[in-house]
């Protein structure tokens, strides 16, 4: 694996993520420190709790999509890339995330 690649890859990500969630702390504090209301607090943090667990849903159900594509390729023996495989996966990704959406829609 060509490791000189990843790690700038990953280092990015990480610094995005903590850019992310300091920036979402610093929302809350100033939320609070203005004097909103405690309403307007917790229906904000049950907002925000609410779409974590449906970006875990639905990025589960998508990579189990993806695994299932995966395997299809595997069992048909596909060795090279071909418009077969790539219709596969994204075939697998369009319905796992048609399957989140009916499942959030059951779930709202």
């Amino acid at each position: 694996m060509n490791y000189d690649i990843l790690i700038p890859i990953t280092l990015f990500f990480s610094i995005a993520y903590s850019i992310k969630a300091i920036a979402d702390a610093r929302v809350r504090r100033q939320m609070v420190a203005v004097g909103g209301s405690e309403d307007l607090v917790r229906s904000v943090l049950q907002g925000d709790d609410l779409r974590r667990r449906h970006s875990s849903l639905h990025w589960g159900i998508v990579l189990v999509a993806l695994a299932i594509g995966f395997g299809l390729i595997q069992l048909f023996g596909w060795q090279d890339l071909n418009p077969g495989m790539v219709a596969v996966l994204v075939g697998a990704t369009g319905l796992g995330n048609l399957v989140f959406y009916g499942m959030a829609r059951k779930l709202a």
